[in-house]
């Protein structure tokens, strides 16, 4: 795999905590940049997390079924895409905003922020057991995974505080739809490797 593959996976991966980050900012009146930060750090890290568990899970049962390693990517990341999508076709994407302080903050605290970081990090799991499955550097993919989910957590704060709630669904869409195209992406090398 290549960077640009773990770059798009990891955005991809990010979009439900991105969605999250938007409602966080929404229960701003001013975007307090220490609590981005905080929000960026706490899914940041789960993502990165995440797919070295997924991973090494995977690498354990790596020589039992390496002969259709490649329909595993494929079914997890059609699975986990096509989640993103039906979630947003039935309106489970909203906001909830769980966790508003009602003065004008976010709250940021340990038991509002750890179980949203895990819940939005499971998918990221699932890519791991399929990193594994690929021989992905799974260093360099988890580091870009948190990278990019910081980033875009950090910018989703800012989003919800500043624009409101209109971009969360087009964020859950887009990053369903990349993950199933790179679950094809990787379908196909493998199906044009073995031809």
């Amino acid at each position: 795999m290549s960077i640009t593959d773990y770059l798009l996976i990891g955005v991809a991966l990010s979009m439900d905590a991105f969605s999250v980050s938007i409602c966080k900012g929404l229960s701003m009146k001013k975007l307090i940049v220490s609590q981005a930060i905080i929000v960026g750090l706490y899914f940041g890290i789960a993502q990165g997390l995440m797919p070295v568990i997924g991973y090494f899970l995977g690498v354990s049962f790596e020589d039992a079924i390496k002969s259709f390693d490649h329909w595993i990517a494929f079914v997890l990341l059609l699975i986990i895409g096509g989640k993103m999508l039906v979630d947003v076709i039935r309106g489970e994407d909203e906001c909830e905003c769980e966790g508003c302080s009602g003065n004008g903050k976010a709250d940021v605290s340990v038991k509002i922020m750890l179980p949203m970081a895990i819940a939005t990090s499971i998918d990221a799991l699932a890519v791991g057991v399929s990193y594994a499955f690929l021989g992905a550097n799974i260093w360099i993919a988890a580091l870009l995974i948190a990278l990019v989910t910081f980033i875009f957590c950090f910018a989703g704060v800012g989003v919800g505080c500043f624009f409101g709630s209109r971009w969360r669904k087009p964020a859950q869409i887009v990053g369903g739809l990349m993950l199933i195209g790179i679950g094809v992406k990787i379908l196909f090398e493998h199906l044009l490797d073995k031809a």
